[in-house]
């Protein structure tokens, strides 16, 4: 029984972190302009925040998810303002500038982590992605055991860790293939597929939107 927690929790961390949206297209243009770590500790930002939000949902935190109904908007436009900066951003940029500094090894991990973070932290739709995937699973129930709940959790870290690394390994095997002039086309294509996602998904989100 308690396998069986950790084994769901990893298919639901690893079903909710498959779709390449925004997130998934910044961590492929960092591992094929910085590296993989750089790749994988993007993916580790997005994976981190998305096991806050199965914990929340998870453990039924309803305070939380009140706040947020209320605060929907501002949090989306907070979010949707980092990923076109990124997106600009990384439409402008240099790769050649970025494997010299990777060269040097001025690469900053940390950084790569803490971005995505803030970006995933500020969709919190995620925890109602999260409420699905745990209903369908049967997996949380009210006034359940905690200790099969932090199995879960651990699983769904560790499913969506799980994800990133073979995301950002397989794309790292064709880096070596791509030159610079590639980079500098993929960058722009990256960018551009980032501002155009997340204005896509915004415009949608008011569209969807009840009105008061």
């Amino acid at each position: 029984m308690t396998l069986k927690y950790i084994l769901d929790g990893i298919i639901i961390g690893f079903s909710a972190s498959v779709p390449l949206g925004p997130i998934g297209v910044l961590c492929i243009q960092r591992t094929l302009n910085k590296g993989r770590l750089a790749g994988f500790f993007s993916g580790l930002g997005a994976a981190f925040s998305d096991t806050l939000y199965a914990i929340i949902a998870g453990f039924s935190l309803s305070f939380i998810v009140s706040f947020i109904e209320q605060q929907l908007l501002y949090i989306q436009i907070f979010g949707a303002a980092i990923l076109i900066f990124l997106g600009a951003k990384i439409f402008y940029s240099n790769p050649a500038k970025q494997l010299r500094k990777q060269k040097r090894g001025k690469g900053n991990l940390f950084q790569d982590f803490v971005s995505t973070f803030l970006i995933t932290i500020s969709n919190p739709l995620a925890i109602f992605l999260f409420l699905a995937f745990f209903a369908s699973f049967g997996v949380v129930k009210k006034g359940g055991d905690y200790f099969n709940h932090m199995l879960l959790i651990i699983g769904v870290m560790t499913g969506a860790s799980l994800w990133w690394f073979i995301l950002t390994s397989v794309v790292n095997l064709f880096r070596s293939k791509i030159n610079l002039r590639r980079l500098w086309w993929l960058n722009k294509i990256a960018g551009a597929t980032i501002v155009v996602l997340v204005v896509i998904a915004f415009v949608y989100f008011l569209i969807d939107r009840p009105m008061n």
